[in-house]
């Protein structure tokens, strides 16, 4: 059996393939745009890449692609396409940016609670003003969304001796947590919290899953911190909700469309904090040896890891 040819799509694809060239054994492509990946899809068996347009894959030169590694844990843009053919495999980073973004998220979680943003504006007008500082210990915190990256940030919150709710789909990881809610809860879910954490992956179910019902629910100083996906919330809603409930705040790391355009409103609400979707970076070593590892498994014809259930949406 041949070896297979890997084409590698990302806009840094060259820093990816000085990774694989010497320990995958196999002829290398790359491309950072999609004329360029159009140009090597002939003869390609596997596409490592980040946000591949689905729209390559339905022409015939992509007919020998049996197999797609995301870059990334999100992968909605490929299941979501109709070009992508079912008999292509596709698979996704697990168990890699858990620890990352659960930094990230209580990282926020800290800079909210102790008031950072306020003494970092009193020093630079030399005020020294009293200031109420507060402690997680004791706040409500919600997770929704209790794979590995939610339960990773259940670990570190548990280390604050936070109260701990989530929300998943099953009751499989239901243990996790203090007390647990369905799908079928969410205005239950988020009535006690003062923290609400969204690790959700972007399917059918949860699109739009955050709507103007759900954020009404909210306590008036609660803090919203979206790591999952955009489309989790209704974006004109979180804008409205938040524009006339200035004490609640709101971390974003993803967005609907990504980057966020410069004349979104989120940009200049007070109560917003806009990161560029870098909770959970995608860290070519890591990337590289986590699909070293697939590739053998593929070239032994073994179950990969992170095979993607279509249905499921994840």
């Amino acid at each position: 059996m041949k070896e297979p040819t890997i084409l590698i799509y990302h806009n840094r694809a060259e820093q990816y393939a000085e990774y694989l060239r010497e320990a995958a054994g196999c002829s290398i492509r790359t491309a950072a745009t999609p004329d360029e990946a159009a140009e090597q899809l002939l003869g390609t068996d596997i596409i490592l890449c980040w946000q591949l347009p689905g729209a390559l894959l339905s022409a015939p030169e992509a007919s020998t692609v049996r197999w797609i590694q995301s870059t990334g844990a999100g992968i909605d843009t490929l299941i979501n396409s109709s070009d992508v053919p079912d008999s292509i495999m596709i698979t996704r980073i697990v168990d890699q940016f858990g620890k990352l973004i659960a930094e990230y998220v209580l990282g926020y979680m800290l800079f909210h609670n102790k008031g950072i943003g306020r003494l970092l504006v009193d020093q630079q007008s030399r005020i020294w003003g009293e200031q109420h500082v507060e402690t997680l210990e004791g706040k409500v915190i919600g997770v929704a969304g209790l794979g590995s990256i939610g339960a990773e940030v259940v670990a570190r919150a548990r280390a604050f001796n936070m109260i701990v709710h989530g929300l998943s789909s099953s009751q499989e990881k239901a243990g996790l947590v203090d007390r647990h809610y369905t799908a079928d809860e969410w205005t239950a879910f988020v009535r006690e919290l003062d923290y609400l954490v969204l690790t959700l992956p972007l399917t059918e179910e949860t699109r739009h899953v955050v709507t103007l019902d759900v954020l009404r629910e909210l306590k008036e100083t609660a803090c919203i911190i979206n790591v999952g996906r955009g489309p989790l919330i209704v974006e004109e809603s979180l804008v409205s909700h938040l524009q006339s409930h200035p004490q609640q705040t709101a971390v974003l790391d993803v967005f609907d469309k990504e980057p966020l355009p410069n004349d979104h409103p989120f940009w200049s609400l007070p109560n917003v904090i806009v990161t560029p979707h870098l909770s959970g970076p995608s860290r070519a070593d890591d990337v590289s040896r986590f699909f070293l590892d697939n590739l053998e498994r593929f070239k032994r014809g073994e179950p990969l890891k992170g095979i993607v259930d279509r249905q499921r949406g994840y």
